[in-house]
């Protein structure tokens, strides 16, 4: 071999391994050498020409490169993980999946696509089962140009993942690594993965949502973020509190019965769902739950929305109109307690023949309008009180004291039963009414938002920000401000009467697929496709908390009533119920097979209703979750920490959206589609 050549091979295994300062002292060794090559011809370079060592250190040099050692690497330590005792198989389980998706890709950006694809096959049944959603993405890489452009495997690449794994389990990992040289396999795991080492035992609880997520670029960032105080209580002399102060809240249920009667009668006249469209059945029904309804069950989980903490607002809120009061408290006052035995009555609107054109829906908070958003830019809004007088749908009887009763949108009756709201340049993906069903916004794929009249029925203003599609707009609890979240990786905070953002909340890494106020409407929260939810401090627009558990894209969030917990689905079907003090998970709920696309707290926050494109409605006992302590579970090795109280299942309808009314009617919304 050539003396050159060798000096080549020699310069790039010192730049492949990073070794800088041995390359600076071999280049300046190269240098002198060569001058005095200049000077005298007569160096005798026999000593390092020798054909067996060259031969070595070419083949040393060319080993790194061959895709073999990935997949026998990679093949070696899957067999040594499960053939490892089962009291640390499961944890050293948890470092496959990163170690996997990090060779795959390292052999796409090498260029050997060929033999990327063979190692991806041979090995993605592992993973399938639980990350399904993310082995689908990476399926269609093909080049090296595909790993730039895609966004969720870039944010892989400059990401680390966080594994929770106990002292033992790392000691043998580590060990075997060394012992069998895979230094392939622990240059990615010293590159990609970062273990957070506990003393002691394996963690007994295998289904700890934070045992591997993904993070930034340091691993501390999240600690650091949710050790911020938080002020997550009601506002000071809110509606709620007057009430309760004045001594008017309901303190029975032969109260609550009573007045139920009048305040269906006045109903009539403002707001036709509650009480004109379902007519003498919903009287029954509001009878029947505050009859059902002891002072037992219903007294305690009101009284947590009134012992909540109360703080001061960061924003200049709006003022209520005297009548408009009247009417909240009216409706507070009539409120039927809900608890795990006394279930909501349950309200579902149903759109047909939207031939798959219907991207969301939004119900009032009091029922009676219905909106929808379409692929084809437009968005249909439907008034209960104009549509119950030309036809009704069928009312279905459910078993014990849960009813439901369904009203069919869009039917062809000639007439045109809806108002239709023309202005956006692409698909409409979000819609949220005011708190008081007066004003409407929409958001589209034309990176928009639009504010509507549902009195005028007219655009009164287009707010432009957004660079990209705008996936999810919501009205604050009390109106005016509103919060907008778009495929530009933020989060924007507006006021109906300035068109341009009063915040700009930037730190996810991908998509933020949803958004939702705190009840003081001193916080909002996010959630995105990099399978976390912050909370932004709407004063200061910083990140207060970043909840990372999910396991893909977050669809959905609800806050509870007293504003202490948090809600969010995700696209498996998992719902997380979070702790905004402490920033960790109280409870995962299980139980719905497809997307969670909307979440809603009953209004004195002991359900939680989730809607799912499953076509079905949970009601899920709130109280019962949060009672027992985690430490305990953790000691009684109990795992299912969720109470499922009731399923309602749809004919055949995903469900799009929840709201519960001021007095805890639940309504629902769907679209009819004979594909599922």
């Amino acid at each position: 071999m050539e003396e050159d050549q060798l000096e080549k091979f020699v310069v790039a295994y010192l730049k492949k391994k990073g070794f800088k300062q041995a390359e600076h002292a071999f280049q300046e060794e190269l240098q002198q050498h060569q001058s005095k090559n200049n000077s005298s011809s007569s160096i005798s370079t026999n000593s390092i020409t020798d054909p067996d060592f060259a031969k070595h250190l070419l083949s040393f040099s060319e080993l790194e490169n061959v895709p073999a050692r990935y997949q026998d690497g990679y093949s070696k330590l899957r067999s040594w993980t499960y053939s490892s005792l089962d009291l640390y198989k499961h944890e050293l389980l948890r470092v496959l999946y990163p170690v996997f998706i990090h060779c795959f890709m390292d052999l796409v950006v090498k260029g050997h696509i060929q033999e990327a694809r063979t190692f991806f096959n041979s090995f993605r049944e592992d993973h399938e089962m639980m990350h399904s959603r993310d082995l689908q993405k990476l399926e269609g890489v093909l080049s090296p140009s595909h790993l730039e452009e895609m966004e969720f495997a870039h944010s892989l690449r400059h990401s680390k993942v966080k594994i929770k794994i106990c002292q033992y389990s790392y000691e043998l990992l580590l060990q075997y690594l060394h012992k069998t040289q895979l230094t392939i396999m622990l240059g990615i795991i010293n590159e990609h993965i970062n273990f957070q080492v506990s003393p002691g035992q394996p963690i007994s609880i295998s289904d700890d949502a934070e045992v591997v997520t993904l993070i930034g670029s340091s691993q501390d960032e999240a600690t650091l973020i949710n050790q911020k105080e938080i002020q997550w209580g009601l506002l000071e002399d809110s509606l709620e509190e007057r009430l309760e102060k004045s001594g008017v809240l309901l303190s029975d249920s032969e109260k609550a019965e009573g007045e139920t009667k009048e305040g269906e009668l006045d109903e009539n006249k403002k707001r036709s769902v509650e009480g004109g469209k379902q007519g003498s059945s919903t009287k029954k029904l509001k009878k029947d739950k505050a009859a059902s309804a002891t002072g037992k069950t219903g007294r305690p989980e009101a009284n947590a929305v009134i012992t909540a903490p109360r703080v001061k607002p960061e924003l200049a809120l709006p003022v209520i109109s005297t009548e408009v009061e009247k009417s909240i408290l009216e409706d507070l006052r009539n409120r039927v307690q809900l608890s795990s035995v006394s279930l909501p009555s349950v309200n579902f609107y149903t759109f047909i023949n939207t031939h798959n054109g219907l991207n969301c829906s939004s119900i009032s908070h009091d029922g009676s309008l219905v909106a929808g958003g379409f692929s084809d830019s437009s968005l249909k809004v439907w008034d209960m009180a104009k549509l119950g007088q030309e036809a009704v749908g069928s009312v279905l009887q459910g078993e014990n004291d849960t009813t439901s009763s369904e009203h069919v949108l869009g039917s062809n009756s000639g007439k045109r039963s809806y108002t239709l709201f023309q202005g956006h340049l692409g698909p409409v993906y979000s819609a949220t009414f005011s708190p008081l069903g007066d004003f409407l916004l929409s958001s589209s794929a034309d990176s928009t938002v639009r504010l509507w009249s549902t009195t005028m029925n007219a655009n009164l203003v287009c707010y432009k920000g957004h660079n990209y599609p705008v996936w999810d707009v919501q009205f604050s609890p009390l109106g005016h401000y509103f919060a907008s979240a778009s495929h530009d990786r933020t989060a924007r905070i507006w006021s109906m009467d300035r068109i341009q953002p009063l915040r700009i909340m930037a730190g996810h890494l991908s998509d933020v697929d949803c958004v939702q106020w705190h009840v003081n409407c001193n916080y909002i929260a996010t959630g995105s496709s990099d399978k976390t939810v912050r909370l932004w401090d709407v004063q200061s627009g910083e990140c207060v908390r970043i909840f990372i558990g999910h396991r893909s894209m977050v669809l959905s969030l609800a806050m509870s009533s007293d504003g202490r917990y948090m809600a969010s689905g995700d696209e498996d079907g998992v719902i997380m119920m979070w702790d905004l003090s402490s920033g960790r998970c109280v409870t995962p709920l299980m139980g719905h097979t497809s997307c969670v696309w909307s979440l809603a707290f009953s209004c004195e926050g002991s359900l939680l209703a989730s809607g799912s494109a499953d076509c079905t409605v949970k009601l899920w006992d709130v109280t019962a979750s949060t009672k027992v302590p985690r430490t305990e579970e953790n000691k009684s090795g109990n795992t299912n920490r969720l109470r499922s109280l009731r399923t309602l299942p749809t004919k055949s309808s995903p469900v799009y959206a929840l709201r519960f009314s001021r007095r805890n009617l639940l309504f629902a919304a769907g679209v009819l589609s004979k594909s599922v």
